[in-house]
């Protein structure tokens, strides 16, 4: 029998039932079908019922349906959940948080109490705070981070805001309104040249690497900023750094322990088309590699681990996080950025280091579950 701290009980006669979310309205649904494919392969089934429920482009909740095969990732087909005629949604009935079934004409069929939602969802529209809001509404235990900790870690602006205030070193860079490109571009340019070239353009609000550039010159920037429009019409213009790409993996220690970090990692793309380590480089071609433990220092290996537990307590974070560093030539480490809802197939980064690091990917699975049963809801 476990208990949680607000009184439910799951017996030992009846699993944890956990639904995992996937798909979503944003433009990494497809790489959230790719995530979802390995963690429905891997979590124990054993131990765990687990419903799988797709969101379509449209919005809408469905229960998919064919093997997991269709989730997988080439140049050529991205994975898309398709809408239905019969819709899933979370329902308070009889005092217990229940998925039900509706389709016209149709009496509506429950599913059963959820324990837990697994939210695998990317980019805005799931690992924006959205989803999180809504879950929290209906006092559902979820995986991973909470509304503004979310919302915090999806806008690469404000990351920034509260990494300066929390001391972690920020690199160069210009936050960039719609209203500010729309009404003073020039200016915008004049920003950008104080930088220095090159820079790397993004929107602020998208993760993946959707949208993102890397400009060497000033005839280049406009084309660079629309592309990044297409994806949020809020950009962060960041100067180029020079410096190695260490990776960290935070996992929230139980009860009052301390942030777990991981040993870190380096990312090296491979030399050829990819000048960056951009959306063809991490899904389609595979042309990164990773190193772990990175090729550093003790002491330095020691600090990365510290600094990427204040980012994660910085912005609030709980469940997950990979947290992206540049290591600089002078010994430096400048944060990137903080990642609430990191890549999680079994060969994403993320995993990767705990695995490196002595927790496989079917046990991450298996502590972000137990994590999200013993968390609180609401702000009892």
């Amino acid at each position: 029998m476990t208990d949680d701290p607000n009184g439910t009980t799951v017996t030992d006669a009846r699993k944890p039932r956990i639904a995992v979310l996937f798909g979503g309205r944003s433009s990494e649904h497809a790489v959230s079908c790719v995530t979802a494919a390995g963690v429905l392969g891997a979590i124990d089934r054993d131990k765990y019922d687990v419903i799988p429920i797709g969101i379509a482009k449209t919005g809408q909740w469905v229960l998919p349906e064919g093997d997991l095969d269709q989730w997988s990732l080439t140049a050529d087909a991205l994975p898309e959940v398709t809408p239905g005629d019969a819709t899933v949604a979370l329902a308070e009935i009889g005092g217990e948080h229940q998925l039900i079934v509706a389709a016209p004409d149709q009496v509506p069929t429950e599913l059963g109490q959820v324990d837990v939602v697994f939210p695998l969802l990317h980019g805005p529209f799931g690992e924006d705070g959205t989803v999180q809001g809504l879950l929290e509404l209906s006092d559902t235990r979820y995986v991973g981070a909470g509304v503004l900790a979310s919302a915090i870690g999806m806008d690469k602006h404000f990351m920034k805001v509260v990494f300066e205030a929390a001391g972690l070193k920020v690199g160069p860079y210009v936050a960039v309104t719609d209203r500010q490109w729309l009404r003073d571009p020039a200016g915008v340019r004049r920003q950008v040249e104080e930088l220095g070239f090159p820079v790397f353009v993004k929107p602020a609000r998208a993760g993946s690497s959707m949208g993102i550039s890397k400009v060497d010159r000033m005839e280049d920037l406009d084309a660079a900023i629309e592309e990044a429009r297409r994806h949020d019409p809020k950009l962060v213009i960041e100067a180029g750094i020079v410096g190695r790409e260490i990776e960290c993996a935070v996992l929230e220690g139980r009860g009052t322990d301390e942030p777990r970090a991981s040993l870190p990692a380096e990312i090296a793309v491979a030399v050829g088309e990819h000048s960056f380590y951009d959306f063809e480089a991490k899904y389609v071609d595979n042309a990164a590699s990773l190193s772990c433990p990175a090729d550093l220092p003790e002491e330095a290996i020691a600090e990365v681990r510290k600094l990427a537990g204040v980012a994660f307590d910085a912005i609030g974070a709980e469940g997950l996080s990979r947290v992206d560093f540049f290591y600089t030539p002078d010994g430096d480490f400048i944060i990137n950025e903080i990642n609430t809802l990191p890549g999680f197939t079994p060969k994403s980064m993320y995993p990767q280091m705990w695995a490196a690091t002595g927790l496989s990917y079917t046990e991450l699975i298996d502590e972000l579950i137990h994590l999200a049963l013993h968390r609180k809801t609401g702000l009892r």
